[in-house]
């Protein structure tokens, strides 16, 4: 029985229409379904053991001692590498950081300041004042030769082009016109048509040969054995979902089964042990032995606190006897009366600031 329920139709849906089936796909289903079964079901005990392992050995084990590892290794790599980077690395670069700006970029912007740019100014001063009429003077020169030789050229080229017309392509095109063409167009109808002749020839032949036999090779055979492993390799799916979810609630039920009978075996003898012995023993351990134990604890604590407040107040009195009689009674300032008003009484609810109301 298939434990999975149908989907819910749109109350304006059509009903889906569902092929009917042939005997071949009902005769495969239950076999390949109870086959199938039988081999998944171990397989998802298995597994649904090994992810309830899985997750206990993640929070009992892996998870604290990845904590720890992680703070082993902060410990051992980071916190050094930190306090090195902190007290010894940027101290260092300052410090060459310093020095390179008082040996190297100091003396470097003085050497550009005080002789590079004179030097940069000369040679601009050079460059605008001699070289650039000298190179004006040589370009109208240059270029004045330069036109000569242009026109002698273009009259050189413009008589080797007449030349070369009528006495090399004129005669080509003459040639390739009425000779050429011709030859070429009657030696492409002959090809075209012995290889339109051969092409249908073979076009014949292949299809004879090779089309025709694949052809019923594919209609008679391939397909109806595609259809058959098609229906076989669907019911094997449809066989394993149908089979991983049955394995699902026998799985949870074999758990739960489990569950209750380890928590009666073990747990709610355990709970009961805790309630009705170890609760009561422990209350009376706490009332009979600890509690008094922590009141004479508390007891014999407070009067060590007393003996030794008691014995610093003798020591101090026995210091200030002694330096009473070593230097003799210190000298006592007389109270000066400053003259100062007494503070104002802190009011009460008795006691009142208007006139009306005070007694």
């Amino acid at each position: 029985m298939d434990l999975q329920k149908p989907p819910a139709e749109h109350p304006g849906q059509q009903p889906a229409r569902q092929s009917p089936e042939g005997c071949l796909v009902v005769a495969i289903r239950l076999p390949v379904r109870i086959v199938v079964l039988v081999l998944v079901v171990p397989v998802r005990m298995a597994w649904d053991a090994l992810v309830v392992a899985g997750r206990f050995l993640n929070s009992t084990v892996f998870r604290p001692v990845g904590r720890a590892l992680l703070w082993v290794a902060r410990a051992v790599f980071v916190w050094p590498f930190v306090g090195l980077w902190r007290y010894v690395v940027v101290p260092l670069g300052r410090a060459l950081g310093w020095l390179g700006n008082v040996l190297v970029v100091v003396p470097l912007k003085w050497f550009h300041r005080y002789a590079l740019t004179p030097l940069g100014q000369a040679l601009v001063w050079v460059y605008a004042r001699l070289l650039t009429p000298v190179g004006h003077g040589v370009m109208w020169v240059l270029s004045g030769i330069g036109a000569v030789l242009a026109l002698l050229g273009a009259g050189v080229y413009a008589g080797a082009a007449w030349l070369v017309r009528y006495l090399v392509v004129v005669p080509a095109m003459w040639v390739y016109e009425w000779v050429l063409a011709p030859v070429g167009r009657a030696i492409a109808w002959v090809a075209r048509t012995v290889a339109t002749g051969v092409g249908i020839g073979l076009y014949w032949v292949g299809r004879v040969l090779f089309v025709l036999p694949a052809l019923a090779l594919w209609r008679w055979v391939l397909v109806p054995v595609g259809r058959f492993l098609a229906v076989v390799g669907r019911e094997v799916g449809q066989a394993i979902g149908h089979a991983w979810r049955v394995a699902g609630r026998i799985s949870l039920a074999v758990g739960r089964a489990l569950g209750t009978l380890f928590r009666w075996i073990f747990v709610e003898p355990v709970r009961w042990v805790y309630r009705t012995v170890l609760t009561p023993v422990g209350h009376v351990v706490r009332d009979a032995v600890l509690r008094p134990a922590a009141e004479a604890a508390r007891s014999v604590g407070r009067a060590t606190r007393l003996a030794l407040a008691s014995a610093r107040e003798s020591a101090r009195q026995a210091r200030a006897e002694f330096r009473r009689m070593l230097f003799g009674e210190p000298d006592r300032t007389e109270a000066v009366d400053r003259r100062e008003p007494p503070g104002r009484e802190t009011r009460t609810l008795g006691s009142s600031t208007t006139a009306l109301t005070k007694d």
